[in-house]
């Protein structure tokens, strides 16, 4: 492995260990209130939703890796230059870390409260966190080997079972978020 690429790697580590460090010192729990830690937990209305390490959640920071992997390539393609993974993809960690601050932030979390049905959601745990960042990594990883069509039929297909299991999604929580409508909310409560 070059040193360049180690460098990069030790950056993209730094970043997910300053953004977990930073989001337990503003508060939030390192695991479960519950004490332990599981692979996965599909109870969405659950106040261990999003506490640990995958929830129907996980697929929405898959797809943020297979977004940022094209609009990477498409930045690099409109300046003129061929897109370098480590870079990129050192980016884009840094874009899903900060994101994973503001999500969990006082205000985000009490607009996600106060705007749809998530009523018992307090902020993601640590842990749910760390892997939600190592879940867009492995999204990005996934893209830059697949052909284009099976992304796309992918991230279609992640939204689609997301929507039908638990009425919600990537883009669902981006219109709740941002825009919030009665119809969509009133569906939701259905599960």
């Amino acid at each position: 492995m070059s040193h360049t690429r180690r460098l990069y790697i030790c950056c993209i580590l730094a970043i997910i260990a300053a953004s977990a460090l930073w989001l337990w010192w503003q508060g939030r729990v390192l695991i479960c209130k519950c004490g332990t830690v599981r692979l996965w937990h599909g109870e969405v209305m659950s106040s261990e939703n999003s506490q640990h390490l995958l929830d129907w959640y996980s697929p929405s920071h898959l797809i943020h890796g297979f977004l940022f992997f094209a609009l990477s390539v498409l930045f690099c393609r409109l300046a003129g230059r061929q897109m370098q993974f480590f870079p990129a993809l050192t980016i884009s960690t840094l874009i899903e870390a900060a994101w994973e601050l503001v999500e969990n932030s006082n205000s985000v979390i009490e607009r996600y409260r106060s705007v749809t049905i998530s009523l018992d959601y307090y902020g993601d745990s640590v842990v749910n966190s760390v892997s939600d960042i190592a879940m867009m990594i492995l999204g990005f990883g996934m893209a830059s080997r697949l052909p284009v069509w099976l992304s796309v039929l992918l991230v279609v297909g992640m939204e689609i079972v997301t929507m039908l299991v638990i009425r919600d999604g990537l883009l669902l929580n981006i219109v709740m978020l941002l825009h919030p409508l009665d119809a969509i909310r009133e569906w939701q409560a259905l599960r």
